[in-house]
């Protein structure tokens, strides 16, 4: 749907702000649900649509074995899960990490499909991971490891059906072992099957760091309804690794004081603001933000508890919970990580006056930009680093004037606006194509 058409029907009588579910445990799944379920109380849809809305489409666990190279042979369990594909083909990205397993692909799926609607791109929901913790395992290694995965998944995914991208733990070569193994079993190259690739191999200029100048987007449209700019704000940023870091050089690149970074080894923190340049230095050569010189040591807990203006949650899910999130003392918190923060964590940040930016936009840059790396595949014309630049900038600030055009009217937080402005998208193009038969 069209946001003219979606922000100009009328939502049925509910109240103002439904009350928040009962704390569920803190798995991305029960977050996930327990937020669809907000959604649906809000549009007033009934127990079936629901169950609709909550259920995989399709999914596949596989094994994925190893010989390495020292010759032993080890097993791998491999998950890919399509949410919805009723907008458009799955879109989703591929995550190696030791604790991946199918409920979390699951959840993640789902956060793709209203992520995808609420930027209204005409993609559905996917997400896939292998459990493996990729920093143990040469390339070599985890080259044989993607395309064995990719082979056992082949069926579900194409540039039609299914588009892998980058997530935790892969990155753009990981998507070049993926495109080559289903080009060449497809027998001609298909660039379109993956998004977030080589530039060499048709990747779009500006993917790498879409991700993280669609959170400084979303943060200066955020901090704009207040009448604060960006170069009056401090921000604390948790996680360093692909999305992080762009995002915490972007903030200062325009002008924002960025106080604390932390990794999963810890943080540092400087109240005068971190000098960006020699600390991407220090992390380039030691692999982690600790022990640098230019601030002073914390811990991740300690960041997420700082007296800044924004903080960014750009590391794992769950991160605010119940206990963490009574810590913040940030006016903004914009997730850029997928599930930061637990129901119960968002019901506490609720009730202390903090706004949230939720995950489903403020991190919605990746696939914006990989939607247009897509169209370009297809169309074998690309744009300029300036009008991709342009364009995304465009796309989410449009996203995120929608949902806080919903948020004010309706009286709901801007998590509750994103999640019913992309479940009424996704239901309504279900509504549209009917069931078959």
């Amino acid at each position: 749907m069209t946001t003219t058409s979606m922000t100009s029907t009328p939502l049925p009588d509910t109240p103002a702000a439904p009350a928040a579910p009962a704390p569920r445990s803190s798995s991305p799944l029960d977050t996930a649900h327990s937020q669809l379920d907000s959604a649906v109380a809000v549009l007033g849809y009934d127990a079936g649509q629901r169950q609709m809305l909550a259920t995989p489409r399709r999914e596949i666990h596989v094994a994925v074995p190893l010989r390495r190279d020292d010759g032993e042979t080890v097993l791998f369990h491999g998950f890919r899960v399509q949410h919805n594909i009723t907008r458009g083909p799955g879109k989703g990205g591929l995550r190696y990490a030791p604790g991946v397993d199918i409920d979390e692909v699951r959840a993640l799926a789902m956060w793709m499909t209203w992520k995808c609607a609420i930027v209204d791109l005409p993609y559905g929901g996917a997400k896939g991971g292998v459990a493996i913790d990729p920093r143990d395992y040469s390339t070599a290694e985890l080259e044989r490891v993607t395309r064995r995965y990719t082979s056992e998944i082949m069926p579900m995914i194409g540039p039609d059906t299914d588009i892998m991208a980058p997530d935790m733990g892969t990155d753009e070569h990981t998507m070049a072992w993926v495109m080559d193994t289903y080009s060449v079993n497809r027998g001609y190259t298909i660039p379109a099957v993956v998004t977030g690739k080589p530039l060499a191999l048709g990747g779009s200029r500006g993917r790498g760091t879409a991700t993280s100048a669609g959170i400084v987007h979303v943060t200066a449209a955020a901090l704009g309804e207040s009448g604060v700019p960006l170069t009056d704000v401090t921000v604390a940023v948790q996680g360093f690794g692909k999305v992080g870091s762009h995002a915490a050089a972007i903030f200062a690149a325009r002008g924002a004081t960025v106080v604390a970074v932390s990794d999963q080894y810890g943080g540092v923190r400087n109240d005068a603001g971190l000098a960006m340049d020699r600390l991407f230095s220090h992390v380039a050569t030691t692999g982690s933000v600790v022990g640098f010189d230019g601030g002073d040591p914390l811990s991740n807990e300690e960041l997420l508890g700082l007296d800044v203006d924004v903080l960014v949650p750009a590391a794992v899910e769950g991160v605010l919970d119940g206990v963490t999130a009574a810590t913040v003392r940030a006016r903004w918190v914009v997730e850029g990580a997928n599930g930061p923060t637990t129901t119960d964590g968002d019901s506490v940040l609720a009730a202390n006056g903090v706004t949230v930016v939720p995950d489903v936009l403020a991190n919605a840059g990746g696939v914006v930009v990989s939607y247009f790396e897509w169209v370009q595949a297809n169309q074998t014309y690309w744009w300029s680093e300036e009008e991709i630049a342009d364009r995304l900038e465009h796309r989410m600030t449009s996203a995120y004037g929608d949902v806080s055009a919903l948020a004010k009217r309706e009286g709901l937080s801007l998590r509750d606006a994103a999640l019913v402005i992309g479940v009424q998208r996704t239901a309504e193009a279900h509504r549209i194509r009917g069931l078959y038969p």
